[in-house]
């Protein structure tokens, strides 16, 4: 008898035990996930942080911008266009790249790392620089970029690598004035880190320069937040206020509409240059959006069928044209930040790993409408100039 009834004991046992193991694994999973949705952005962060101060860190060989190593696109050294002799049609694009380098133990990117270089050249080229090559000659230094984790921190040391980033591009600055083929207008364009750092150049090289101020057909600081008050209309360099006008800028931080968490984020991390080129938190200070759909500063909402185009460029070789999706983008500045809706569809839906959904976006939403934006300012600018 007492044997007849082991059998069913062990397995109504093994039964209640199969249960509880798995009643445990699935509490281990719950947990894990909820770890990972509470914390993981911090233990992600963390594994990019150098852990070495900044101010004992070696950094990096600096580029020799005489040579063509130290350009992404240099037409004056690289001859990636055959004519060598000066255009007075076209105007001249200094272009700054936005953030490509991981780090980890790192605080700046060495211009001769691969996977930071393949990523301008795969995806912000085509996307981001591409639009302005319509109407002029790109140069786009390489230059010693602050890390990922230095725009996600507003330590001490991330600051101090985002200013030493600075001076970089100030001497690519130096080197593009002295090597671009024409004798009249330019334009300058920063991307995310590349807009924090061209925001400098504007106001400290080029506005205190009478030759350089006359010569400066737009800035361009895009996915990224400045300062209101340093764009006032009765500044050198003003906001604009639509199209026609030139000499003035453009500058917009966008977040797909519905996501005011995305907007406090961005909102929360933003820094500025302050006295002394100190980079100080925003905090309160108001900054600017300029709307792209229409080239000038307002609060209006922007209907999609004002849109000349989102594109997804990336992969494409440098000259390709990217199609155009028009009128299915809207946009508006509430307060601060430019609130956008998108095309739908698998071309304009950000991939890749979690360091690669930090940076900047893999298609460009405003591709057709910054092509028309620089050539209407470019025309404008010569009819001016004429006159």
């Amino acid at each position: 008898m007492l044997f007849s009834v082991l059998p069913e004991f062990k397995r109504k046992w093994l039964k209640k035990n199969r249960l509880v193991t798995a009643g445990i694994g699935i509490g281990v999973l719950i947990s894990a996930l909820g770890v990972s949705w509470l914390w993981g952005d911090d233990i992600l962060r963390h594994n990019l942080d150098p852990k070495v101060p900044f101010q004992t860190y070696k950094r990096p060989p600096a580029p020799d911008y005489r040579t063509k190593a130290a350009w992404f696109l240099n037409p004056a050294l690289d001859g990636y266009e055959v004519r060598r002799n000066r255009n007075h049609q076209k105007v001249d694009v200094f272009f700054v790249h936005a953030t490509s380098f991981d780090g980890g133990k790192d605080w700046l990117g060495p211009i001769t790392d691969p996977a930071a270089a393949a990523e301008v050249i795969r995806t912000q080229l085509p996307n981001y620089a591409a639009p302005f090559a319509t109407i002029g000659y790109v140069y786009a230094p390489k230059y010693r970029q602050a890390s990922l984790y230095s725009q996600l921190t507003q330590r001490e040391d991330a600051r101090e690598a985002r200013q030493f980033a600075y001076e970089d591009i100030a001497a690519a600055f130096d080197a593009f004035l002295m090597q671009r083929r024409n004798d009249r207008g330019f334009v300058v364009v920063g991307i995310e880190q590349g807009g924090f750092l061209v925001q400098r150049l504007v106001q400290e090289r080029i506005g205190s320069d009478a030759a350089l101020k006359s010569r400066l057909v737009a800035a361009y600081f895009i996915e990224t937040l400045v300062t209101a008050e340093d764009y006032a209309p009765d500044t050198a360099f003003p906001a604009c206020a639509n199209r026609a006008q030139s000499s003035c800028v453009v500058a917009y931080l966008s977040v797909d509409s519905g996501r005011p968490d995305k907007a406090l984020q961005a909102q929360r991390r933003a820094m500025i240059w302050g006295r002394g080129d100190i980079i100080e938190p925003m905090d309160k200070i108001k900054a600017l959006c300029v709307n792209p759909l229409t080239g000038g500063a307002t609060q209006d909402m922007i209907e999609a069928r004002h849109s000349l185009g989102a594109a997804n460029a990336t992969g494409l070789e440098w000259g390709a044209s990217p199609g155009l999706i028009s009128r299915k983008t809207s946009a508006r500045c509430r307060g601060e930040i430019l609130y956008v809706s998108k095309p739908s569809g698998d071309s304009f839906v950000t991939s890749g790993s979690w360091s690669d959904k930090k940076k900047i976006r893999n298609y460009n939403l405003f591709y057709g409408d910054l092509q028309a934006d620089i050539a209407e300012r470019w025309f404008n600018y010569q009819f001016q100039k004429t006159r």
